[in-house]
Formats: structure tokens, C-alpha cells, sequence
């Protein structure tokens, strides 16, 4: 694939550690991936929000290139994805959530052989993350459990010292225990280390622990990337004792959620300040109280209004 000659070359383009281009992958009649435009920063933890089918896998593989779009073009650390090198692929790391390694090998033959692939190894990494599960040298990957296969994943990627550390949903099906020494490990080391993590996953708790950015994904496009805080400030909830039915859905501005309970009118609604309580007050509101709104209610309010009409302004 050809690269064009504007791509990458806008002011602190060496900056980036991921850049899309009107990105697209189709499947028959269906893309996954629908003129992506994505700029992602190098440096701190960038979460990767999306509900199934947003093209976050998609986006992975083609950044990884193990998969060509269909038009459009990626860069991954300044690099043509389709056309990285061994080089290349050692400055990134890789964890799946199916944390696939050979059952067959032993855990002391695996990290030899990792060790011996990646020239800036650096066993003392491995050591301190490795430390935190009860990994034995001689145990075969088929006797670990779901999260010492995570862990040791973790350990044999860090280790390798990439610039970049892609994670596609590394915690799925794992332990409140497992999952604490996970994001435990990842946090210590990534605070020592001058690396960027793409982090996706599905659990609010942990992006609004670890992220210092928020990208959200829908149907293969870019819809939202700002820091978690920021994003929940976009969102406010509203409790207002209204008479009747209340004013009309489609007369509310930026609605996302509405519903009644116990005779008071609850809303949820996107970039409205103290106006929309002026709103509520020339409705009629007898008493009004604004609430603070978590990510998790946030993003899946934020998603959930995407898919369905919007409301009229």
C-alpha cells in the first residue's frame, strides 16, 4: 500500500504514537472500520471504548499487520503498518484476552526464548512482574490458570521493553485478585517506564483507575477522546419534581435518559450547564438537584443515545 504524500506530515506528527487516515476495513456489505480518523499520542494510557462491532479488534490487527484495509492508512509509532519490520514489531507488545501461548511449553522455555528474541529484555521487569503471581519455571502454560497466563503475558511483554503496549480486554474472565495484580503490575511499571498503553476494554472501574485518556469507538468511527474526567463532565443528571408528564422528550436539550420514578423526573443529558436548569424552572419545577454521574453511567448513555433518533434541539 502506497503511502500518500500528506500522511503523517502534520506539525508533531513524530508525536504520535498511533495515526489513522479515513480508515476503513469492509466486510461484504458491513465495515468494521468507516474512515477512522485517529491521532493517539505517545506517552501515558489511552483507554479503547466501544461496545462489540465498534472495530476496535479491526483497528488492532491492522495496526499490527496481521490484516490490510480496505482504503484509508494506519501508522503505529511512525510506521506504515503494512509494512513493519522485525525491528518495528519488537518496540511493540501484545496481550490478548485469550492470553494465547502453547500449553505445551514450560514457562522457564517460553521466557528463554523470549529473552533470546527481543534485544532490549530486561529481566528485572519480568522478575518484578512475574513476582506477583506463583508462577513455577517447570509449570506447562496448560496448567496456569486464566489469570497466571495473564500475568505471565504481561511479564513477557513488558519485559521486552516495548515503546508501545497494545491490551485488548487483558482482564476478561479473570478474578477480582487476578485482576488487582494485573492493573497493579501494569500501573508500577509503566510509571518507571517512558511507554504508551492502548487499553481497551469493557470495565469502567478499571479505565477510570489507569486511563489518562478516554477514546470511545462506534461503529468504526471516532466519536469521543478526551480524559475520563472530562468526558464525565460533558455528562449531567438531573432530579426535578415537574409537573405532570413534564416537557415533551423531544423538546429537552440533550437528552440522553429519561425516565419517572416516584412522581420526579430524572434526566440524563450531554453539554448542558446550569441553562439547563433554567429550562427545568420555565417547565414549571417545583425543586430541582443536580447529581454527579459516573463513567460507567456516562459512556453507556453517551453509546446508547448514538444508536437511537436524537433528540430534537
Amino acid at each position: 500500500m502506497e503511502t500518500s504524500d500528506h500522511f503523517g506530515a502534520t506539525d508533531g506528527a513524530h508525536d504520535l504514537a498511533i495515526e489513522t487516515v479515513q480508515l476503513s476495513k469492509r466486510y461484504g456489505d458491513k465495515f468494521a472500520l468507516d474512515g477512522l480518523e485517529l491521532r493517539i499520542q505517545r506517552g501515558q494510557i489511552h483507554a479503547m471504548v466501544g461496545a462489540n462491532g465498534a472495530g476496535k479488534s479491526t483497528l488492532f490487527r491492522i495496526l499490527l499487520g496481521f490484516l490490510s484495509p480496505s482504503g484509508g492508512q494506519a501508522r503505529i509509532l511512525g510506521r506504515d503498518s503494512q509494512r513493519l519490520t522485525p525491528g518495528d514489531r519488537a518496540r511493540i507488545g501484545f496481550v490478548n484476552e485469550e492470553h494465547t501461548l502453547p500449553g505445551w511449553m514450560r514457562v522457564q522455555d517460553i521466557t528463554a526464548m523470549q529473552r533470546r528474541q527481543y534485544p532490549q529484555w530486561r529481566q528485572p521487569i519480568f522478575d518484578e512482574v512475574i513476582g506477583h503471581y506463583r508462577l513455577l519455571p517447570t509449570q506447562k502454560v496448560a496448567q496456569l490458570s486464566r489469570g497466571e497466563r495473564a500475568g505471565f503475558n504481561l511479564a513477557l511483554s513488558l519485559a521486552q521493553c516495548p515503546e508501545l503496549l497494545i491490551l485488548d480486554e487483558p482482564t476478561l474472565g479473570l478474578d477480582v485478585v487476578a485482576k488487582r495484580a494485573f492493573l497493579e503490575s501494569l500501573l508500577h511499571t509503566n510509571a518507571l517506564e517512558d511507554r504508551t498503553v492502548i487499553y481497551c476494554s469493557h470495565q469502567m472501574e478499571e479505565i477510570e483507575r489507569i486511563a489518562d485518556n478516554l477514546i470511545l469507538l462506534e461503529d468504526g468511527k471516532l466519536r469521543h477522546m478526551s480524559a475520563p474526567e472530562g468526558f464525565c463532565e460533558r455528562v449531567t443528571y438531573w432530579i426535578a419534581d415537574v409537573p405532570f408528564k413534564g416537557p415533551p422528550h423531544e423538546t429537552i436539550p440533550g437528552l440522553m435518559e429519561a425516565r419517572r420514578l416516584d412522581g420526579l423526573h430524572h434526566y440524563l443529558v450531554l453539554d448542558q450547564g446550569e441553562t439547563f436548569a433554567e429550562f427545568l424552572r420555565a417547565a414549571g419545577a417545583r425543586s430541582i438537584n443536580a447529581m454527579p454521574v459516573s463513567l460507567d453511567r456516562a459512556v453507556n448513555a453517551f453509546l446508547s443515545m448514538r444508536h437511537a433518533a436524537p433528540p430534537a434541539h
